[in-house]
């Protein structure tokens, strides 16, 4: 009778112990956090495209990484003319950078700079005029190579950054092999060799790079000073400002016919700033075909930019499915318009925060979103309807799923 009042009393006190921790376990305690799949985003509705010439090669871009927002033409690598001095720019800046308005170290004019200038001037190419006894400063060779496209300021800065042009190429073509930009080739410093070439998608980001400069930006866009106002030089680059296009480049030569390096800042009504595209134009026939080209491009841009949001609210971007078989979507918050050509199928990055029951419209976490204009920008992350308690028949038929909750809680 001992033995047998022992073991009833131990299991009546297993057994009302396992109900007591049995009940408040499934009916009380933690639910399971919702499964998260992703939803693909729908293909945008086409926009109006940028009107690019077919002739020679062309492209257009909204920043200096990613890929072209369009091209056209010809694919393979072009004689570039004095785009190559943007490279030669970018370049001796990356080894002596000048902030905006800095004049920067003096760059002396050597025996070899004076005869380079003589042999461009008799050969019949663009120079501007130096003497031994000159004083250059780095932004006053930039206003002379970039605005009065001067070929021998060109070598002059090459052999001043580097030692000699010769070492200024391999710098060059491993810091354009450093930029991505591996189909552009120079070996020269000022373009006037037909091998030195670039692809339209390339120079396009090219042009990007030049104006985030603020250096080059600057040059570009203030009156010539110093000493290179009282050599002549002019600015050559000065394209269509009415309408928006800011030249960085614009030369000719026999091998690559007529170029143009630009940006475009596109205006729309409301919009407190405009929308910057950068481009180039390569190989084209006359300046007739050049300016038709460029009219086409501003009347597209026109009509394709307008204000969007980076990801239209309420597009589904993910969705929770609970262990007791309720579901709902996690869709976009309101996020601010931006000025964009065209919408974009973006690429996103979703943080979920662990979800059990929320209501519609809760925020369970963030969406990281990169429309390719180069800046990420954060939308928020909310519920389209609401995630609710299972019942209680639902508890208490799935104690292993709340009891393996209910510890991993601790």
């Amino acid at each position: 009778m001992g033995l047998a009042r022992g073991i009833g009393i131990f299991a009546g006190t297993v057994v009302i112990l396992g109900v007591g921790v049995y009940g408040p376990a499934t009916l009380l305690g933690p639910l399971p956090a919702a499964s998260v799949s992703r939803v693909a985003l729908t293909e945008p509705t086409p926009a109006i495209p940028p009107a690019l010439p077919t002739v020679g090669a062309s492209a257009v871009a909204l920043s200096a990484t990613g890929s072209p927002l369009a091209t056209a033409g010809a694919v393979e690598a072009l004689p570039m003319a004095s785009i190559t001095k943007t490279i030669t720019a970018l370049v001796v800046l990356d080894k002596h950078p000048l902030a905006d308005g800095e004049a920067g170290p003096t760059v002396p004019i050597t025996s070899d700079d004076y005869l380079s200038y003589v042999d461009y001037q008799q050969s019949g190419t663009r120079t501007v005029t130096v003497y031994t006894a000159d004083a250059w400063t780095e932004r006053e060779m930039l206003q002379a190579m970039l605005l009065g496209s001067s070929n021998n300021h060109a070598d002059t800065l090459a052999r001043w950054a580097f030692g000699s042009v010769d070492d200024y190429v391999v710098a060059a073509n491993a810091w354009l092999l450093e930029q991505g930009l591996a189909g552009t080739v120079v070996v020269d410093s000022t373009g006037l060799s037909d091998r030195s070439v670039g692809t339209a998608a390339d120079l396009a980001r090219l042009s990007a790079l030049a104006l985030e400069n603020p250096a080059i930006a600057s040059v570009l866009s203030e009156p010539v000073t110093g000493l290179p106002s009282r050599r002549g030089v002019i600015n050559t680059t000065t394209y269509m400002p009415e309408n928006g296009v800011i030249g960085i480049s614009r030369s000719y030569t026999d091998a690559a016919g007529i170029c143009l390096q630009f940006g475009l800042d596109v205006h729309v009504e409301g919009a407190e700033k405009p929308l910057r595209v950068y481009g180039v134009f390569l190989g084209q026939p006359d300046w007739d075909t050049l300016d038709a080209g460029m009219l086409a491009l501003v009347e597209s841009a026109k009509a394709g930019v307008s204000a969007q949001p980076v990801l239209a609210e309420g597009t589904p971007v993910v969705t929770l499915t609970t262990a007791w078989g309720d579901s709902a979507r996690g869709v976009a918050g309101i996020s601010p318009e931006t000025l964009r050509w065209g919408q974009t199928t973006p690429t996103i990055t979703v943080d979920t925060d662990p979800v059990t029951t929320a209501g519609a419209g809760a925020t369970i976490g963030s969406i990281v979103v990169d429309d390719g204009s180069g800046t990420e920008r954060t939308v928020s992350l909310k519920l389209d309807s609401s995630i609710y308690d299972p019942d209680f028949l639902w508890r208490l038929s799935h104690p292993v799923v709340l009891l393996e909750t209910l510890i991993d809680s601790f």
